[in-house]
């Protein structure tokens, strides 16, 4: 049985994985491939990452696959139609204003119009400035090697998507409610079969123009803008480019089903504010694979909504099976986070054969009282960790959103338990290695009145300290003591497994004597 596998086929791209667990993100030794067709070899590399993408291939065409001494035959699937956006006015290298924007977005329009259903718009390599390109169903946008299709650094005229549809039901957002925010430069609204590829590059232009300066305020009455946004998408898949530059978060898929995204890179520096990387909310089925994660934020966010002050829930849903599998996240908040918008439900979440590299920490569940919903069924296994600053992480006081810091908020005293009161469930980690640890192992914050867990965590091996490391508190949550070189503390919070609990309080006195009372 081969043990390379097809993860992925396009009529011009395929994704293949080449050796399973325990490989995580890298294939080392980097092993030797070659691309035939009709016994011909046509391409020829390293793989270097366990998941490797290949393109661009022919349409309708059988081809085979060596690697490490094993053959892997696939056949491309027919293509419908191609059409190339210069046909339709785009022009390459225009110079950097609305203006030549706007020119190029409707001829992007023109050219999305007239493909046939299941056809490909080809987007040569060229530096292509466009405005927000709406994408339809029933389609495929290929980015060609050396393509960049990036947004202008003026923002003026630039559209906005309002919060709500006609029906009533929610379109534009920010953090979980329904608000008016600028178009995506690429975005997908209600699509079915939408498949985004290539190897070239979306660039959202934060590091141009002023995105990045109002990180939490508004703008003409709406907020920024994500870097890719598909809304209420089923069935998408996302495949081999690079984004970079996103104005915020830099793919959002919301309320989606069906997704998958494999071998991308996605990128922020690291002082960007609010660019995570891939932010599922309320989605189902969603897998994300073998991508490369550098940020200013959160690497993944995992997410499900949240109520308003008022209690608005309508807007609702849950965000359910999601996978994360052969993926390395750098830098960033977080490596895979869960929250804090969570008031939907999230469950059945798996992160495995993951390599994560100086995040702040490695799995992190986050929310606080006014949330609601649940979180449950949250599993990581076989995933390496170095230069992480806390590996584990639950934190149930998260002091988010303008009263975060408020005594019912951060108070260790019980309250009543209400559909506001958020539950966090079971929490698996298991076979994970911990090199350059600073902070803690693990930190777990529960509500009293709604303790966290059970957590178990078995099979963690802690290999190195991180010398240079300063105590810090290792949760967002008011009254938290700094910890160096901690093990697992726990207040609230049923540990199980391999590691103990060190019974020293995460809080500090102060904090613990506050009043729950609700506002």
């Amino acid at each position: 049985m081969s043990l390379i596998r097809c993860a992925a086929v396009t009529p011009r791209m395929a994704v293949l994985c080449l050796a399973p667990p325990p490989a995580r993100y890298t294939l080392c030794p980097a092993r030797p491939w070659r691309l035939r067709l009709d016994g011909q070899t046509v391409a020829e590399g390293n793989a270097a990452t366990v998941v490797l993408p290949l393109g661009p291939l022919q349409p309708g065409t059988a081809y085979a696959f060596d690697c490490g001494g094993e053959t892997l035959s696939f056949t491309t699937p027919p293509c419908p139609g191609a059409l190339d956006v210069t046909d339709f006015g785009a022009q390459d290298g225009l110079p950097d204003t609305p203006e030549a924007a706007a020119q190029n977005a409707a001829a992007f329009a023109r050219a999305i119009a007239a493909l046939p259903k299941g056809g490909t718009l080809i987007v040569p390599a060229g530096q292509w400035l466009c405005g927000p390109v709406e994408l339809r169903s029933d389609m495929i946008l290929h980015l060609s090697q050396g393509a960049t299709l990036a947004a202008p650094s003026d923002r003026s005229g630039w559209p906005i998507l309002p919060a709500h549809r006609p029906d009533g039901t929610m379109l534009g957002s920010w953090e979980g409610l329904p608000e008016p925010c600028f178009r995506a430069p690429l975005h997908a609204i209600a699509t079915r079969n939408l498949t985004i590829e290539g190897f070239g590059t979306l660039d959202g232009g934060g590091d141009r123009g002023d995105w990045w300066t109002w990180a939490k305020e508004r703008r003409d009455g709406a907020r920024r803008p994500r870097g890719l946004h598909l809304i209420d998408a089923e069935a998408t898949r996302l495949i081999g480019f690079t984004i970079r530059n996103a104005p915020s978060w830099t793919i959002h898929p919301q309320g989606c089903r069906d997704l998958f995204a494999a071998c991308l890179s996605i990128q922020a520096p690291h002082d960007s504010p609010n660019t995570d990387g891939f932010d599922p909310d309320m989605c189902e089925d969603v897998t994300i694979l073998g991508t490369h994660f550098s940020v200013g934020d959160d690497c993944i966010a995992i997410k499900a909504g949240k109520r308003g002050d008022a209690g608005e829930e309508s807007h609702l849903r849950p965000t359910r099976r999601v996978t994360v599998q052969h993926c390395l996240m750098e830098r960033g908040h977080g490596g895979c986070v869960i929250g804090s918008e969570m008031s939907g439900d999230v469950s059945d979440v798996t992160v495995c054969d993951c390599e994560m590299v100086g995040t702040d920490r490695g799995l992190r569940l986050k929310t606080r009282r006014g949330r609601g919903g649940r979180i449950e069924r949250i599993a990581m296994r076989n995933v390496t960790m170095d230069g992480v600053l806390t590996a584990f992480s639950a934190n149930a006081h998260y002091y988010c959103d303008h009263d975060g810091h408020a005594d019912w908020v951060q108070s260790r005293a019980p309250a009543a338990v209400t559909h506001l009161t958020p539950h966090v469930g079971e929490i698996t980690a298991e076979e994970v290695e911990i090199r350059n640890l600073a902070h803690a192992v693990g930190a777990f914050l529960g509500l009293p009145e709604a303790p966290i867990g059970p957590i178990r965590l078995s099979r963690i091996t802690l290999l190195s300290h991180d010398a240079a490391a300063r105590p810090e508190p290792p949760l967002m949550a008011d009254g938290i003591r700094p910890l160096r070189h901690g093990g697992v503390l726990a207040e609230h919070a049923e540990i199980t497994g391999d590691l103990a609990a060190d019974p020293a309080p995460l809080s500090t006195e102060d904090v613990l004597n506050r009043s729950p009372a609700l506002p």
